[in-house]
């Protein structure tokens, strides 16, 4: 409790990375507890430790965004993307490749560590943050609870009652989730898009739900007022958002920073983790520069590893350990249990009546709810277009209950880590996004768009993922608190532990389960 009321008196604006920074001690390079990454699980497991008063490195591959460019500005603009928009790509690579089969959707860049970047493998690629922060700065910011019975399927052995009791608030509590005041929801002119897709659902029956968002509503509104820098309402998302968004950098990170016993290491991709004759763990880790090349490679060592890369991340580095036998007592189901949280966008054409409006914000505040559907369970997100232009476009981002899973498996020959995922496991979460959305155009005498994602007429953009979950499942491949079977002082806090879907978007979810691993860790792990 001592430790919740710590963080809550840090807050999530008071302590920024800036001023945090003065606090931090010398740069070391070993630490007793190193955190692999800087996303969700990782930055619980930053702040947690750093309040228990234990000297903590992470480890970071992108960087701080706290720099502003040439523009006066830290994040570029997703109409006019720049070389901060993406990681080392020429080009960009938005969710989108076309708008009236036109080529006018991405632009040509140059190379440099960016923030957003979409890792491919053979039939699937996944969007993921890249900086201090991860995904929390190029996402939607949707901090969506999961409904507690699918919460309970997925994770049988984890108590639900203990979750929704305490985890679950503490995250939201540290996150900083607020809702859109419902008044101003229904007046202003940047959620015309949201009530027209909400007009068409209720018209086929369907349930609408409002959810939460980490994006300061209070500052939305004073951007819709014109007393505040336009960020959500200036088109702001995929690249990043100058202003209103209670990114990890402003929340967990700072007051992590703040506790004088947290150091962040920037630039710096693990690349191998083994073990020391002593049991302590060994890191290899590159250090780049902003040109993508290697100038250092260094190793590190600890007493307690936190895994918080991300589903790719950590599960690219435990099946490389297990594989080329550097941590060969790992798991077989290492590298299991991986989906894609069921995502499929979509998009519809309107009425020329039922505009959506050239003014949307980009921080998505309602979706449409047929999870109880036994037969089709949905939840789709309604998802803004903002072109600055009316278009007559409905945009959705639809999580399906899709039972498919792959696993990560290691390329001898190529030394690489490859996903066994296939365009047939995708195909199963299309039918359900069409079932829903046919019966949205049965209902509305509407069509769907098919000049969205690229020149092949593609209605389903089936072939990536925001949401990639599993690859290290809680209970499987580790203890049922993260706890890595097999290794102990090693733990996996991050969404590598979800098998593969929650029906929501996932980032509340996944910060919950590190708040309990943390709790149960320094309770018994790290006591003298």
């Amino acid at each position: 409790m001592a430790a919740l009321q710590t963080a809550a008196t840090l807050g999530f604006t008071r302590v920024g990375l800036d001023s945090a920074r003065a606090a931090e001690p010398d740069a070391v390079d070993n630490a007793p507890a190193i955190v692999v990454g800087s996303g969700y699980g990782a930055a619980v497991a930053a702040l947690r430790l750093g309040q228990a008063g234990i000297r903590t490195l992470v480890l970071e591959m992108g960087r701080l965004w706290n720099t502003p460019g040439s523009d006066g500005k830290v994040f570029c603009s997703t109409s006019a993307p720049d070389q901060r928009s993406m990681w080392f790509r020429t080009r960009t690579e938005a969710p989108l490749a076309s708008f009236l089969w036109l080529d006018v959707v991405n632009r040509d860049i140059s190379r440099y560590p960016g923030v957003l970047d979409r890792v491919h493998f053979a039939d699937m690629s996944v969007f993921v943050g890249r900086g201090v922060g991860g995904g929390s700065l190029v996402n939607g910011g949707m901090a969506v609870t999961p409904l507690r019975s699918y919460f309970a399927e997925q994770f049988p052995t984890v108590d639900a009652a203990e979750m929704y009791g305490t985890y679950f608030p503490r995250a939201r509590a540290m996150l900083g989730v607020n809702n859109v005041d419902p008044a101003w929801f229904e007046a202003t002119d940047w959620y015309r898009f949201t009530r027209v897709s909400r007009k068409h659902a209720q018209n086929a029956g369907l349930r609408t739900t409002f959810v939460p968002s980490v994006y300061d509503f209070g500052y939305m509104q004073r951007e819709a007022a014109g007393t505040a820098a336009k960020s959500a309402l200036a088109g702001e998302v995929i690249y990043g958002n100058n202003q209103g968004k209670r990114s990890l950098d402003k929340t967990y990170l700072s007051s992590a920073l703040g506790t004088g016993n947290v150091t962040i290491h920037t630039l710096e991709k693990v690349r191998a983790i083994s073990r020391a004759a002593d049991g302590t763990y060994v890191l290899t880790a590159d250090r780049i520069d902003v040109t993508g090349n290697v100038v250092e490679t260094k190793q590190y060592g600890c007493t307690y590893l936190f895994l918080g890369g991300g589903s790719l991340g950590t599960s690219e580095l435990l099946v490389r350990a297990r594989e080329t036998g550097t941590l060969p007592a790992l798991d077989a189901r290492v590298g299991a249990g991986w989906g894609t949280n069921g995502n499929v966008m979509l998009g519809r054409a309107n009425h020329l009546w039922d505009t959506v409006g050239a003014n949307q914000s980009t921080m998505p505040v309602m979706g449409i709810d047929d999870w109880a559907n036994t037969a089709n369970p949905v939840f789709a997100e309604i998802a803004p277009l903002p072109t600055g232009l009316e278009h007559w476009v409905s945009l959705y981002l639809a999580i399906t209950k899709n039972p498919q899973r792959a696993a990560f498996t290691y390329d001898r020959a190529a030394g690489t880590v490859k996903l066994g995922w296939s365009a047939a496991q995708s195909a199963v979460s299309v039918g359900m996004a069409k079932k829903l959305f046919d019966r949205i155009n049965a209902a509305n005498a509407t069509m769907y768009r098919y000049d969205l994602f690229g020149g092949s007429n593609k209605v389903f953009a089936d072939d990536f993922t925001y949401h990639p979950l599993g690859g290290c499942v809680l209970g499987q491949a580790t203890d049922d608190h993260g706890r890595v079977k097999g290794y102990p002082r090693l733990y996996v806090t991050d969404g590598s532990l979800v098998p593969g879907s929650i029906g929501v978007n996932p980032f509340v979810t996944i910060t919950a389960l590190a708040e309990r691993t943390m709790a149960r860790v320094l309770a018994e792990d790290t006591a003298p």
